[in-house]
């Protein structure tokens, strides 16, 4: 059954609710990078907004607006996928257990701390009282969320699926993971840093990214979801026979791929695995990268997804998306998402037009 990515929503660092980043990006020049905000009346009142934390807001706003963009009022289900949940909310809930000696304790933090508050937030704003589901499975949290969404369509179950990638940070947060080496110095953390080899640490972002998944076919999709395959516990030289199984299972060629979206950070240890794969899987694919423009997150493989479906689009793809190999096409038609969580958990998502 064919499946489509009929639009998408995003808010991040780069202008939100928009593709202005394919013509106009945002490059950042600081590892804590915090999102744009938009104008959040247009999608939630001023009384919904004060009991909402900032990801719950981003999540219903990219949620509405994506169901705009597709004409769509309401989907058959609402899948998400969050590494850590609404992170703000569970500070706030354990500093006020600090602060109150554990006594009168405010119950909204502590509602909104929970994982599948974000779906839940969503369905209860729409109104969507079918299938609801949430995958907390760190860096491939979204990727979970969308292969469940594929096999719930293809089984029948539902016609169409609000897909998300929710995640934020905080700097409370940011300073914990600092102290862990995750992110860049301020004064490297520039885009052409990002791209050297034998470097450590990152630059941060927050996810808020939504797909409207459909079973039928549109003159204004974005294009189709060809193929998905999640894998676990892998070593390194098993990549190319899960990527061969991958092309034989779908009935594709590796010519037939024009351009590889992968995960670059700028961290050496995050980068190995994703410099290993374009040099034995796809030596004759442009390699496209991302997380320079949205930062790192647990699932910020959903800009991956997102930034691949938007080129395909505008059969389009922009200078400053290109890691190596930059080709002319005539026709973009095949872009392949690669993602790789700590070299131990991957997926391969490949988009058609």
């Amino acid at each position: 059954m064919d499946i489509f990515i009929r639009s998408a929503s995003q808010i991040s660092f780069q202008q939100p609710l928009d593709m202005q980043w394919l013509t106009a990006p945002i490059f950042p020049s600081v590892a804590f990078n915090p999102p744009l905000e938009p104008d959040y009346k247009q999608f939630v009142s001023p009384v919904e907004s004060r009991r909402m934390g900032h990801l719950l807001k981003r999540a219903v706003a990219v949620s509405l607006d994506a169901l705009r963009k597709g004409d769509c009022s309401m989907p058959d289900a609402v899948i998400s996928g969050t590494g850590l949940g609404c992170i703000e909310n569970t500070e706030k809930f354990l500093n006020a257990v600090i602060d109150n000696e554990e006594e009168c304790l405010p119950p909204t933090p502590f509602m909104q701390s929970t994982h599948n508050t974000v779906s839940s937030q969503i369905a209860l704003k729409l109104q969507c009282h079918g299938y609801n589901s949430t995958y907390s499975h760190r860096g491939t949290s979204f990727d979970s969320a969308l292969l469940d969404a594929v096999i719930q369509i293809q089984l029948g179950q539902i016609g169409s699926a609000l897909v998300g990638g929710y995640d934020e940070m905080t700097p409370a947060y940011f300073r914990m993971l600092n102290k862990l080496g995750y992110w860049r110095t301020d004064e490297a953390s520039d885009v052409d840093s990002l791209q050297k080899s034998g470097r450590v640490g990152s630059i941060s972002g927050s996810s808020a990214v939504s797909l409207l998944l459909t079973s039928s076919p549109s003159s204004e999709k974005l294009c189709q979801l060809y193929g998905i395959e999640a894998f676990s516990c892998f070593e390194k030289n098993q990549l190319p026979a899960i990527y061969h199984d991958f092309l034989l299972k779908y009935g594709i060629v590796e010519a037939d791929i024009d351009a590889v979206m992968c995960g670059f950070s700028g961290d050496d240890s995050n980068d190995e695995m994703y410099r290993y794969f374009v040099a034995e899987c796809c030596p004759q694919s442009d390699v496209l990268w991302y997380k320079h423009l949205f930062g790192e997150s647990f699932c910020a493989s959903a800009f991956g997804v997102y930034a691949a479906a938007c080129c395909l689009h505008q059969q389009k793809v922009p200078t400053h998306l290109y890691y190596m190999k930059e080709r002319k096409r005539d026709k973009i038609r095949k872009i392949l998402v690669f993602n790789c969580f700590q070299n131990i958990d991957g997926s391969l998502i490949l988009l058609s037009l």
